[in-house]
């Protein structure tokens, strides 16, 4: 699918990663100064993802960490990328993002997904019917729309600070599923392809297809995440791309660790690289120098025909990666 480019919004999904040698405090420091960065960048939004037991992953508490961001910043929209809507309670969700609303008006989204965002011990100890929920989430999406609803306001349970209250829904996905579901509930869709590509044009063709309009969305609205490293030269991007693929090696093999400094790219790795399954993961990691990343940026998005286009950076060092997005918003901005 095509479609004409121009003016594609750029936005940001932040995980809070907690780089070796550094903790939780001084990584939400940083990623409140990246949003003030990625605000004077142009940048559309600032997603914050939900992780737990994940050292190396200081994004937990989504909605705490989307007040901090939002109170921060002036203009750019902070969300959830996404809540995990079976780990909690659909009111204390609607509670939530709707005080984050009331505080912060027309900037909140609320993404939201039905995976764990962990591991299963870890999912059970979060919630331990968090099952019955999976098999709900469909409702549970129904009962946030209805908390937020100025309809609510006679029903025996309210959630007041929400009622009236602007925050756009937006359903995350890696599959099929959550194509269907987003097409019909009429919300926008938000694919998860910087690490889970395989399903991803089968499931756009299927949300674009059996997409029903609704009194939040008339057309269809598209969101795609790639990693982007992006560096003055290739050979320093593929070195800083090194933190990356020891990342997703870790998660491979279950091991819980910090994102580590980056090396030279060593044969052992190159080796790791060519793992298909590691390859598919990292299908659509672009890094490079600015034109080379630029290059695969419109190749994706002439293939993908996206509306909007979120990026994520797990780079060791801050000032490389707020230099990374500095490169990226560039040729968003010549795209």
């Amino acid at each position: 699918m095509t479609m004409n480019r121009k003016h594609i919004p750029y936005s940001i999904l932040e995980l809070a990663t907690v780089s070796a040698g550094s903790n939780p405090a001084e990584t939400f420091t940083k990623s409140l100064r990246l949003a003030q960065e990625a605000e004077a960048l142009g940048y559309n939004r600032f997603w914050l993802a939900e992780h737990h037991n994940a050292i190396g992953i200081a994004s937990s508490a989504t909605a705490v960490l989307i007040g901090y961001i939002a109170g921060g910043t002036k203009k750019i929209r902070v969300g959830s990328g996404g809540i995990m809507l079976p780990n909690h309670s659909p009111l204390i969700v609607a509670e939530q993002f709707g005080t984050l609303g009331s505080l912060y008006p027309n900037r909140i989204d609320l993404g939201l997904g039905r995976a764990p965002g962990t591991d299963q011990v870890t999912a059970q100890a979060i919630r331990s019917d968090r099952m019955q929920s999976v098999y709900k989430f469909p409702e549970e999406i129904s009962l946030i729309q209805q908390y937020f609803s100025p309809e609510n306001s006679i029903a025996k349970v309210r959630v007041t600070v929400a009622e009236g209250v602007n925050v756009p829904l937006y359903i995350l996905g890696s599959s099929t599923d959550s194509a269907h579901l987003a097409a019909a509930k009429g919300l926008p869709y938000a694919f998860a392809s910087h690490f889970a590509p395989t399903h991803m044009f089968e499931a756009l063709n299927i949300y674009y297809n059996n997409f029903q309009p609704s009194e939040f969305l008339q057309e269809p609205y598209t969101i795609a995440c790639i990693n982007v490293m992006a560096a003055d030269t290739n050979e320093e991007a593929e070195k800083i791309s090194t933190s990356l693929i020891r990342m997703f090696l870790a998660v491979f093999t279950g091991v819980s660790t910090y994102l580590q400094e980056p090396t030279e790219m060593t044969p052992e790795l190159r080796g790791i690289l060519e793992n298909p399954a590691l390859q598919q993961m990292l299908k659509y990691s672009f890094a490079g120098n600015k034109e080379t990343v630029k290059q695969k940026t419109e190749d994706f998005l002439a293939q993908t025909g996206v509306n909007e286009i979120m990026a994520v950076s797990n780079i060791y060092d801050h000032e490389d990666r707020v230099k990374s997005y500095r490169i990226f918003a560039e040729i968003m901005k010549e795209i």
